[in-house]
């Protein structure tokens, strides 16, 4: 049986459903599954091109390891990472120092891509792989247009939340 969640932005009102790639992401699912809800201040991608994200606290213990990566992710795929302290507390990358990215545990990035031409790779670290865990079905075209506006009007008191659907 299928499971879904769903991801918002709170401020603009968007949602959108995505399915949960159990066959072929395991351990992330239920990590990401056991986890929720996670909300988080919304990022706009810098390097990644059409992805939208937030950073959350670890959750997942044990950590679920490769499973499904990708550096080229598509539109619509929900993708989860698991960085180090040190990874990506560079201030060029420009978060507040009270934020998740500055966490002593590191910190889970949830993302959400919902444009094409996307390639993880980071100046500081060389590719970045990620978990695809999740393929959005309902309200892509939505998000992509609130993504769009993040981009343009920027990301200040907005917020993404996943929950189970």
């Amino acid at each position: 049986m299928a499971r879904y969640i769903t991801i918002t932005l709170d401020k603009r009102g968007v949602s959108c459903r995505a399915r949960l790639l159990d066959d072929e992401a395991p351990r992330t699912c239920k990590a990401v599954w056991d986890a929720l809800p996670q909300s988080g201040s919304a990022y706009h991608a810098k390097y990644a091109r059409n992805e939208v994200y937030t950073l959350v606290p670890p959750f997942a213990e044990p950590k679920p390891g490769r499973e499904n990566p990708t550096i080229t992710p598509i539109p619509g795929d929900v993708v989860y990472f698991g960085f180090e302290a040190w990874e990506i507390g560079n201030p060029a990358y420009g978060y507040e120092e009270d934020s998740e990215a500055h966490g002593d545990q590191g910190a889970t990035d949830l993302a959400i891509f919902y444009g094409r031409n996307n390639l993880l790779i980071n100046g500081d670290a060389g590719w970045v792989p990620g978990n695809v865990f999740a393929t959005i079905e309902e309200g892509l075209a939505e998000m992509a247009a609130a993504a769009q506006d993040l981009w343009l009007r920027g990301v200040e008191g907005e917020t993404l939340s996943f929950a189970r659907a």
